[in-house]
């Protein structure tokens, strides 16, 4: 059986490494942290390699690297990658888009809840050994407008947490026909207007 050597150069979740360990006929090896020299020296061993955004897979590292196949972001984007060099190698290179997109969208609810009941402020003041509640009123979400540019994966999930809060939605995105904002319950305005 024809063994496949990856090499996973930034941290990744134990769960993922794991899963590929398992994997009848791949060899992982877990090597976070690597300076570009010890990258370079390593890579020509190896059929895949596995990065998150630390790692940068450039020119260099490409050429150094004559047995990969696969370049693959455990993560959105492919911008540490040079997709151009992997290309003329015939390297493929993916990534994981939704990897952390409702991650990213509840991020967001938690800095716009903490933000609109003052959270930070009151948390400080109760560390402090104070309090004075009517500092710290906040407003409510629901009945308010929130304004989202761009409903790709993050903003479209975004706008479905507001809308739970009974927000009402008004979005900039070129690519949404009217049609579709009707649809998923937002107007579509101009991005000066929004």
């Amino acid at each position: 059986m024809l063994r496949v050597k990856i090499l996973i150069s930034d941290p990744l979740g134990a769960e993922g490494v794991e899963l590929l360990k398992k994997q009848p006929g791949y060899d992982v090896d877990v090597l976070p942290g690597l300076s570009k020299p010890d990258l370079l020296a390593r890579i020509g061993r190896y059929d895949a390699l596995i990065v998150r955004s630390a790692t940068r897979a450039d020119r260099d590292v490409i050429e150094a690297g004559k047995k990969l196949r696969v370049i693959a972001r455990a993560g959105v984007g492919t911008d540490n990658i040079d997709v151009d060099a992997a290309s003329q190698r015939g390297i493929v290179v993916t990534n994981t888009p939704d990897a952390n997109t409702l991650a990213a969208a509840e991020h967001t609810m938690a800095v716009l809840l903490a933000i609109c009941r003052h959270i930070p402020e009151a948390d400080l003041a109760v560390k402090s050994g104070g309090w004075g509640r009517d500092r710290f009123m906040g407003r409510q979400l629901y009945g308010k407008i929130l304004g989202v540019v761009g409903l790709g994966r993050i903003g479209l999930q975004v706008a479905h947490r507001a809308q739970a809060f009974g927000m009402k939605i008004l979005a900039y995105d070129p690519y949404v026909s009217e049609s579709r904002a009707v649809e998923l319950g937002l107007a579509l305005v101009s991005l000066p207007e929004l």
